[in-house]
């Protein structure tokens, strides 16, 4: 009888489920930092068994908590669920279905988006969890828009730069490195999600006259940048010179103008007089002649 009992555990043993005889060794393993995407580009999100086991008949459940429905990707009975998937989703998310044996869960993500961001949970039902965040990103390059004079012989640089994500900073170098300090930078955020930049600063003549715009992103670690060698005779007070000229030019003019009105003003006075003059020899001429021919 014990030979019997014997053998029916034996037989139980051998034809018992894989995912049982796992689950009390095997957990689900992600990414312990963010994972970065490039927007429009394919992005992985890995998440696997430790240690490694066939997970090609377990149930294998990628959601975002956020979503309602929840589901990104539902791989059960060894097909992937497409009815449970979010919208959003439908044609963008798989699995490595011949890497499931070797308990390669990860997700694949197609064509991303920004509205793809935030935390995804890799789960197998009885065994573990593991999360993931993902941030896209974009970015762009910035560019010199506008030189400018000022009258105190400094130049204004303004740089802009369109197509970012998430929010980037600028800043402003000289040509040693060091840190400029800037104007507040204009941010607005496009109907596309984009972030458009813009910043301007003040500068003085230096030792290389050359300076640099530069764009980054923390949480993505990504830099771009443009430098600009600004002209030594851009430094010259040349802005206020010729404000000066041109003030003493307008000033010039009007004082001719004013002298011009007014010599036309006195040349007409004196013809006035002058005839009102000879109206009145004429008169006193006349009241002779009359005097004379009454004597």
């Amino acid at each position: 009888m014990g030979h019997v009992l014997n053998l029916h555990v034996l037989v139980l043993l051998l034809v018992r489920p894989q995912t049982p005889c796992v689950t009390g060794h095997v957990q689900v393993v992600g990414p312990a930092q963010p994972v970065v995407a490039a927007v429009g580009q394919d992005i992985v999100l890995p998440c696997h068994l430790e240690p490694a086991a066939n997970a090609s008949e377990m149930t294998v459940e990628w959601t975002r908590p956020d979503l309602e429905p929840r589901f990104v990707y539902v791989w059960r009975d060894g097909v992937e669920l497409e009815s449970k998937k979010h919208p959003v989703y439908e044609g963008r998310t798989s699995v490595f279905t011949e890497e499931l044996r070797r308990g390669n869960i990860s997700l694949k993500l197609s064509r991303v988006r920004i509205s793809d961001e935030g935390r995804y949970r890799c789960f197998i039902p009885d065994v573990g969890d593991s999360s993931v965040q993902l941030i896209p990103g974009a970015v762009s390059s910035p560019f010199i828009v506008r030189i400018e004079r000022s009258s105190s012989g400094h130049v204004v640089l303004q740089c802009d730069s369109t197509g970012w994500y998430p929010e980037p900073e600028v800043f402003w170098l000289d040509g040693e490195g060091n840190l400029l300090s800037a104007g507040p930078t204009e941010t607005v955020r496009g109907p596309d999600d984009l972030y458009t930049v813009s910043s301007r600063v003040t500068v003085e003549k230096r030792r290389s006259n050359s300076f640099t715009c530069r764009v980054q992103q923390n949480s993505t670690n990504q830099t771009r940048e443009t430098h600009i060698h600004v002209p030594e005779d851009f430094f010259e007070v040349q802005s206020s010179s010729s404000s000066t000229t041109v003030g003493l030019s307008v000033s010039l003019a009007v004082c001719i103008l004013v002298i011009l009105i007014l010599g036309f003003f006195v040349w007409r006075l004196k013809k006035i007089s002058k005839s009102q003059l000879t109206i009145f020899i004429c008169q006193c001429q006349a009241t002779q002649v009359s005097c004379g021919k009454v004597m």
